[in-house]
C-alpha cells in the first residue's frame, strides 16, 4: 500500500508570514474596542503615576516625569504582549489554527506572522503612550538620533517578548488560562527600575530587580532619552544598557521562538 507523501509548503515563508500578519492586523482594526480600551488604560495609569504617586517618589535627582515615562513606555511592552497570549489561545479554541495547519504554508509562518502583527500594534501603543508622556511634561534631553534609537529599541524588545507570550498562549490551551499565565510576567514591571530607583528597594529585593531584563531595558531607554543626567544617576552610559538589552532580547527569541514552533507543530 502506497503511503502519501507529506504535503510540502507551496507558499514561501515571507509571503505566508505577511499574509498571517495582515489577517491579525485586520482583526484588531475591526475591533475598535481593543484600540480605545488599550489607549484609555495606558493614559489612565500614566496619569495616576504622574500626578498621584509622583510627588511622593524620588528619582535620584531627575525630574520624576522624565524618570517615569521611559519606564512606563518600556513596561507597556509587557502589558500589550499579554494580549498576544490571549489571542493565540483564542485562535486555538476557535479552530482557526487547525485551518492554518491544513494549508500548504510553513508552520513557522503562522507564529512569525502573529509576532509581526502584534509588534505593529505595539508600535501604535508606543506612539500613543509617548504622546501622552509629552503632554504631562516629559521632555527629551538626549539627541534626536538617540531618541529614535530608543524607539527602535522598544520595537525590537516588543518583538522579542511577543515570542514569550505566543509560547504561553500555545501552552495555555484557552484564553482564560493564557491570561493567567501572562500575569505571571506582571511582577517584572514593578520589581524593576521602571517606577522607582532600585536603590530605594529593600536590600534583598535589589539583586533580583537589578538583574532582570526589564531593568536593563528601562535604563537603556532612559539613558538614550535623558542623556548625561540619566547616565549620572544610572552609573553607566547608554551603550552599556543598550548592548545588554539586545543580548536579553536575543536570548528571549532564541529560547521561546523554537519552543513556540515546536509546540505548534505538535498540535
Amino acid at each position: 500500500m502506497a503511503i502519501a507523501a507529506p504535503v510540502q509548503p507551496s507558499a514561501k515563508l515571507p509571503v505566508s508570514t505577511l499574509g498571517i500578519a495582515k489577517r491579525s492586523l485586520l482583526k484588531f482594526l475591526r475591533t475598535p474596542q481593543l484600540v480605545v480600551l488599550g489607549t484609555i488604560q495606558g493614559a489612565m495609569f500614566l496619569l495616576i503615576f504622574r500626578y498621584v504617586f509622583g510627588g511622593a517618589i524620588g528619582a535620584g535627582g531627575m525630574d520624576y516625569v522624565n524618570f517615569l515615562v521611559p519606564g512606563f513606555v518600556t513596561t507597556g511592552i509587557l502589558f500589550s504582549g499579554m494580549g498576544a497570549a490571549t489571542g493565540v489561545a483564542e485562535d486555538l479554541e476557535q479552530g482557526f489554527v487547525d485551518r492554518l495547519r491544513s494549508l500548504p504554508i510553513p508552520r513557522s509562518a503562522v507564529l512569525a506572522g502573529r509576532a509581526l502583527a502584534d509588534t505593529a500594534m505595539q508600535v501604535w501603543g508606543l506612539v500613543i503612550t509617548a504622546a501622552i508622556g509629552f503632554a504631562v511634561g516629559f521632555r527629551i534631553h538626549g539627541s534626536v538620533a538617540q531618541a529614535l534609537a530608543a524607539f527602535g529599541l522598544l520595537v525590537l524588545l516588543g518583538f522579542a517578548f511577543e515570542w514569550l507570550f505566543i509560547t504561553l498562549g500555545l501552552f495555555a490551551g484557552n484564553a482564560q488560562a493564557a491570561q493567567g499565565l501572562a500575569l505571571l510576567i506582571f511582577p517584572l514591571t514593578f520589581v524593576s527600575s521602571a517606577y522607582v530607583p532600585v536603590a530605594t528597594m529593600p536590600g534583598w529585593l535589589q539583586a533580583p530587580a537589578e538583574h532582570q531584563p526589564m531593568t536593563v531595558m528601562v535604563d537603556a531607554v532612559r539613558a538614550l532619552t535623558q542623556g548625561p543626567a540619566a547616565e549620572a544617576v544610572l552609573g553607566h552610559d547608554a551603550g552599556y544598557y543598550v548592548v545588554r538589552s539586545l543580548l536579553w532580547a536575543a536570548a528571549i527569541v532564541v529560547v521561546f521562538a523554537p519552543l513556540a514552533v515546536a509546540r505548534y507543530r505538535r498540535g
